[in-house]
């Protein structure tokens, strides 16, 4: 499978760059994989594809304030940071990557917010782009905490061409987010209301999560023609022992196993017995699904529109059949639906 296969025309206009007014009214495009059958509804009508004992998987991370905007010491440049990954809590050590990156040089000091409120050394080179960060910051680990989360705004990604507001703070974030890490939204995740929630709780669906810290990696470039060479970033996910015997007993009976999303896609399958049924596990994963794939757990996902070339969208061809799901986006941009984090969902089943 080439990467050339997953180019398509994309009207920028049609990348949402707000949430829908309410979460669960945004625009919900039915595929169904063995018959190429694609139907029109809202997101709310998915109660109708689901019923009793059935289990929809969520990824329940929670996304933290990542990106941060300071000045290089001496010259006084602008920079932005971005959060990675908490490396030592005691030291206050943080993976990031930096922008403009070329001047950025391990001892150099950079300075956060209002009169220097929050000061980083760099003290080492990781990538290109990459650094280790030291906060020097003497205060308890709480109080830094809640500086360098203030001094953050939400990490909306690139595409999403406008200034961060206030409701993005809500609205780039799932109802169900609980364990803190991700630094990108689980964006299937993000059209289901407390209402929603509650009329599948009433129908008998049963709600089983797994973890699943979303990195940057998503939105990488693939920068090779042969997919099978192309490596994806690690992610840090857990899968527990109540999420495991909630799939396997829907499993088992042949209930629909319905994954919210291509991180949870992705978790589900990096885990799985010679048995063909899910496994706990906590730990990394670098699972790069596309075409063709043979999935042992899922059998239904909740997925966004997502942009030419990324390897969500080539996930999602590989569950729903690549001639299918390209049909599909063809369907959704005549539709005019909206693409990208903050926009329409397709249901496969």
């Amino acid at each position: 499978m080439k990467l050339s296969k997953f180019k398509y025309k994309l009207p920028p206009e049609l990348i949402a760059l707000h949430p829908a007014y309410n979460r669960d009214e945004s625009r919900l495009l039915v595929l169904h994989k063995e018959t190429g059958k694609i139907e029109h509804k809202i997101f709310k009508d998915l109660i109708d594809y689901f019923d009793d004992e059935d289990v929809m998987v969520f990824n329940n991370t929670k996304v933290f304030p990542a990106r941060l905007y300071g000045n290089k010491e001496k010259t006084g440049a602008e920079i932005e940071v971005f959060l990675l990954r908490e490396l030592n809590r005691e030291q206050r050590l943080w993976d990031v990557l930096v922008d403009p990156a070329r001047k950025i040089r391990i001892g150099n000091k950079l300075y956060f917010g209002e009169d220097d409120l929050l000061v980083a050394e760099v003290i080492d080179n990781t990538t290109s782009r990459g650094r280790t960060l030291r906060f020097l910051y003497d205060g308890p680990y709480e109080d830094f905490k809640k500086t360098l989360y203030g001094l953050g705004e939400t990490p909306l990604p690139k595409f999403i061409d406008r200034a961060v507001e206030p409701e993005d703070a809500e609205r780039y974030q799932t109802i169900f987010a609980k364990h803190e890490g991700a630094v990108a939204a689980p964006t299937a995740g993000m059209h289901f209301s407390r209402e929603l929630m509650k009329r599948l709780e009433i129908k008998g669906v049963d709600f089983a999560e797994v973890t699943l810290h979303v990195g940057l990696g998503n939105f990488r470039t693939v920068d090779v023609e042969d997919l099978t060479k192309h490596k994806m970033d690690s992610e840090q996910i857990e899968i527990n022992d109540l999420a495991v015997d909630q799939v396997n007993k829907a499993k088992k009976k042949k209930k629909n196993i319905c994954a919210v999303g291509t991180t949870v896609v992705r978790t589900l399958e990096s885990s799985v017995s010679t048995l063909g049924t899910l496994k706990p596990f906590e730990g990394w994963t670098n699972k790069f699904i596309f075409p063709p794939f043979d999935f042992h757990v899922p059998n239904s996902m909740v997925t966004n529109f997502h942009l030419p070339l990324s390897t969500l969208m080539m996930m999602a061809c590989a569950f729903g059949g690549y001639d299918q799901v390209m049909a599909a986006y063809e369907e959704a941009i005549k539709e005019k639906y909206r693409f990208g984090t903050y926009g329409d969902a397709m249901l496969i089943i």
